[in-house]
């Protein structure tokens, strides 16, 4: 049977633990029955019956009409390349209705509440936490394109060199943009090749300081409150908030 690595891979296939079990003991196979197979992946024999039914009908195994039916597997290259195909039809749907959503009068709408509520909460309510690097990184993209003026931010060595890999693009942009960003972070043999990539339309300062946060036009800050060489991606957390007192910390950015 395959290892735990190559059926958590394959789920992202679509096909749960029985699936992939039945359908791996019919890889080794090539050809086989229900009863055959439950024996083999260790499935429940009720459960075999409608785990191949909807391994059929998801493209992985097709069927011969023989009493008992036999069950014929399916090539692993041939259904990725149908998934591949499957997941970009489906990609470019949603985007299309996204794009459809965003430039709908609906977006309009809830954009007049949302200014609205905005404009009846005190500035200490707004503020949120976001977990996951994952999400904290996409908070700072959209902060980023939102920007008017400014982008400051500063962090680890080991966090700039990530920041580029992904920003560097967008940060280009907001340089044609006329909008500056700077970035302060330890220099060293690891940073300077990258500060040096990117010294055309990002000004890099040094720092000793291990702090990480991102302040957006002086009205918006998204800070890490733990140490990103400490701390899994997956329970990195931020906090964001827009109060005055982010001008004054900008400033005080700005003055290194």
């Amino acid at each position: 049977m395959i290892s735990l690595a190559a059926e958590r891979q394959l789920r992202n296939l679509g096909l749960n633990s029985y699936e992939v079990k039945i359908w791996a003991a019919l890889l080794s196979r090539g050809t086989s029955t229900a009863g055959e197979l439950s024996n083999i992946s260790n499935v429940p024999r009720s459960r075999s019956y409608d785990i191949l039914e909807s391994l059929e009908k998801k493209g992985f195994v097709r069927t011969k009409k023989n009493k008992p039916i036999i069950y014929i597997a399916v090539s692993p290259k041939e259904v990725v390349e149908r998934v591949k195909k499957d997941v970009e039809s489906n990609t470019t749907t949603e985007i299309k209705e996204l794009n459809d959503l965003r430039d709908s009068n609906i977006i309009e709408e809830l954009a007049i509440l949302h200014n609205h509520g905005t404009e009846q909460v005190g500035l200490s309510e707004l503020s949120g936490s976001l977990k996951g690097r994952h999400n904290l990184y996409n908070h700072m993209e959209y902060m980023m394109k939102k920007a008017e003026k400014s982008v400051i931010i500063t962090t680890t060595e080991n966090e700039f060199v990530a920041i580029i890999e992904r920003f560097s693009t967008l940060f280009q942009k907001l340089k044609e943009k006329k909008i500056k960003v700077k970035i302060l972070t330890k220099i060293n043999k690891k940073t300077k090749p990258y500060a040096d990539q990117i010294s055309s339309f990002v000004e890099v300062a040094n720092t000793e300081k291990k702090a990480r946060f991102f302040i957006i036009d002086g009205k918006e800050i998204l800070f890490m409150i733990l140490n990103d060489e400490e701390v899994h991606p997956s329970y990195d957390v931020g906090i964001w908030t827009n109060t005055p007192l982010v001008k004054i910390l900008e400033k005080l950015v700005i003055s290194i």
